[in-house]
């Protein structure tokens, strides 16, 4: 069980405000697993700081608006002033906008680029150059979804940005499995969180998506801590630029 233990590292996991969210979820698991976390987010994260630190871990909340590619860099500096280093990037921020393609707005299309794709290109860009200059190797985990598969519905610029995800993933670990960089990828299937909100309360479409999932539920928070400790861990240190689907089944129909 040693080749799961994160005691001493340092996680920055961003995106991780609310408990419901996946960011909380992953968050807590690495906290479960020994890990200090630095949380960035835009909105107020007391109440994860609180659980985190029922946990006997620190939780070091920054907030940023990572929209702007110039907010990266400071998160970096306070990160190293409070801890020394870091051993753990998970990019889990992303938003994402629903319209019918023939009426999607420039204005749309960009944000959810910038912060699902543009955002985790440089975060990871900044997290690894640091972990060349530690020399301690380290560990990238993005976010991607069941939508860097398929198509979706209404989410065009979400799914343009996630199939880009899964691009970076393979890219990024290209240049760094050589320095002891994992960077692989997670692809949430269904998740209960405030994004899925309008699916799950169209009765319809949640009826569909059921019938499609195999182990015939939503995906909670809670689903994604074990691959997130995993990806962490030294367990996963010959794991280099994989999407590792977490759908309760999805895609195997």
């Amino acid at each position: 069980m040693n080749l799961f233990d994160l005691k001493g590292k340092i996680a920055i996991v961003t995106g991780c405000s609310r408990l419901n969210g996946l960011g909380y979820g992953m968050a807590e698991g690495l906290a479960e697993a020994g890990a200090n976390i630095v949380g960035v987010a835009r909105s107020d994260m007391s109440e994860v700081k609180r659980k985190i630190e029922l946990l006997g871990q620190e939780f070091f909340p920054i907030n940023a608006d990572l929209m702007y590619k110039e907010n990266i860099y400071p998160i970096i500096d306070k990160t190293m002033k409070k801890f020394g280093k870091i051993d753990i990037l998970i990019n889990n921020a992303g938003i994402i906008r629903r319209n019918k393609v023939r009426d999607f707005s420039e204005k749309d299309w960009d944000e959810v680029l910038d912060v699902n794709l543009k955002n985790i290109f440089f975060f990871s860009q900044a997290v690894g150059k640091q972990f060349i200059k530690q020399e301690t190797g380290g560990k990238i985990i993005n976010v991607a979804s069941m939508l860097a598969y398929q198509g979706g519905i209404r989410v065009p610029s979400y799914t343009a940005s996630k199939h880009g995800v899964a691009g970076l993933t393979k890219a990024l670990c290209n240049e760094w499995a050589k320095y002891q960089i994992n960077v692989n990828s997670i692809a949430p299937g269904y998740m209960a969180t405030d994004n899925t909100a309008p699916l799950r309360e169209d009765e319809e479409r949640n009826k569909a998506i059921l019938e499609r999932i195999p182990a015939d539920r939503w995906g909670e928070n809670e689903d994604l801590k074990g691959i997130a400790i995993f990806l962490s861990s030294s367990a996963s240190d010959y794991m280099n630029g994989a999407v590792v689907p977490v759908d309760g089944g999805w895609l195997a129909r």
